[in-house]
């Protein structure tokens, strides 16, 4: 690999630029129109204008895509996270191209991005998985019969969906038809697939997640994390190591994971998900993610490994130089994911020009960002402007040291949510790992301590 086209903007771009730096790889950026000043236009070696501001004539455009690399020279594609980078029918074009695509084979891409598919690999690897129906609702099926074995509450979830997306719940018996019908609706029409199953729906759960990587011979973990602080099923604070699992938990969680990636010849990086039940002390399958996740930096973090240098490597040569008995845990990371929204009034999007970015600095502290003091946050786009992220010799420190980084970190010019991860690190609940995937939304004063 000699020439890396970035699929991706913002603070990602920006993160796979300084990676492929790091190996001698020339990188070419893409943007949209509002994005040509962009902090990732500026540090690529080149840069190309695929499109106007919306996100399906530029970032989403598969041809000016692929168009772009082959027209700078470029033999490879990152397609980072979101846009195209868990899209089977644009990796595939990515190969066709001659092209090397960064990221898992079309064929993983296609078989976890359908989620009762993915449930049922799971199973079959010995992944643990909630009670729920095999496989998608079928004409003639009992829906009623089988939400009776599952028990409730449960969940109608989208076959094709995923981040958060295409999920209903279902409280009782006398909802259930009309949720059923409605989901499939929702589902056609964001997913292009009606197709929904339902499972068992677990209150108060935590989210755990393990990081795998693979070379489609080699495949290890590189531990886990809580991604538990959410606010409208999008992350907002993570952590690793998870913190409270018990032992047996913990090891059955990185072992399956390691054995799901083995089931469908992963290679790159990935991760599985799993909501944990503190009552029951049990974990259950979620979905895979065939992408680099956000929240990776806590991962390099406690273990030392780039993933991102990692699925360049593997791209590039087709094996992982690392082996499990390579990865070894220290510490204790947080990460909190900080955006360009009014925490004060409904989380109003906030862009605008920055006018002081002055982020916190000293030993343990890490900011991936896509902006600077001058930068125009754009209305177009996701609003997360950076992570920002700690890593202490143990979790309390790490919460004291996030504490202070968000104390020293100055923006200006737009709203951020500083406010609001200052007041949830001050809650007892993420102290004591009471908290859970639907804590923001269940607690309606959380910002009366910001």
């Amino acid at each position: 690999m000699k020439k890396l086209l970035i699929a991706n903007r913002g603070e990602i771009a920006v993160r796979i630029i300084n990676s492929a730096r790091s190996l001698g790889i020339a990188t070419v950026a893409i943007a949209s129109e509002p994005d040509a000043e962009s902090l990732a236009a500026k540090l690529a070696d080149e840069l190309v204008i695929v499109g106007p501001a919306q996100a399906a004539a530029s970032y989403l455009n598969q041809e000016a895509v692929i168009k772009a690399a082959l027209d700078t020279g470029a033999d490879a594609i990152h397609p980072g996270y979101g846009f195209l980078s868990e899209n089977a029918e644009f990796a595939r074009a990515v190969v066709a191209a001659g092209l090397i695509w960064v990221g898992p084979d079309a064929n993983a891409i296609e078989l976890m991005g359908n989620k009762s598919q993915a449930r049922e690999s799971a199973k079959n690897a010995g992944v643990p998985v909630l009670p729920g129906t095999e496989g998608p609702l079928a004409e003639g099926d009992d829906a009623i019969a089988l939400a009776q074995e599952i028990g409730y509450p449960l969940v109608v979830k989208a076959s094709a969906g995923g981040g958060g997306r295409g999920i209903r719940f279902v409280e009782s018996e006398s909802e259930l038809l009309a949720t059923i019908e409605m989901a499939q609706g929702e589902a056609g029409a964001i997913f292009g697939d009606s197709a929904v199953y339902m499972e068992r729906f677990v209150q108060d759960a935590r989210h755990v997640e393990v990081q795998i990587l693979g070379d489609g011979t080699t495949f290890l973990h590189l531990g886990d994390r809580d991604c538990s602080m959410q606010r409208r099923s999008q992350k907002v604070i993570e952590e690793a190591p998870a913190p409270s699992l018990p032992d047996a938990v913990r090891e059955k969680i990185r072992s399956s994971s390691v054995e799901l990636a083995r089931a469908c010849g992963y290679s790159g990086a990935g991760t599985i998900e799993f909501l944990y039940d503190p009552v029951r002390e049990e974990a259950a399958f979620i979905e895979m993610n065939t992408r680099l996740q956000v929240e990776h930096p806590i991962t390099e973090a406690i273990t030392g490994v780039d993933l991102v240098r990692e699925q360049l490597l593997i791209a590039s040569t087709g094996k992982t130089t690392l082996t499990q008995e390579d990865i070894s845990f220290s510490g204790h990371a947080i990460e909190a994911r900080i955006s360009a929204e009014d925490p004060f009034n409904n989380f109003f999007p906030s862009p605008g020009t920055i006018t002081k970015m002055d982020w916190a600095t000293g030993p343990g502290i890490r900011v991936d960002s896509g902006f600077a003091a001058g930068s125009v946050v754009a209305p177009y786009y996701d609003s997360m402007l950076a992570k920002l992220i700690v890593h202490a010799p143990t979790r309390d420190e790490a919460i004291e040291a996030m504490n202070a980084a968000l104390d020293a970190t100055v923006i200006e010019g737009i709203k951020t949510t500083i406010p609001m991860h200052r007041a949830l690190l001050a809650r007892p609940e993420f102290a004591q790992v009471t908290h859970h995937s639907r804590f923001i939304e269940s607690t309606p004063d959380i910002l009366e301590t910001a």
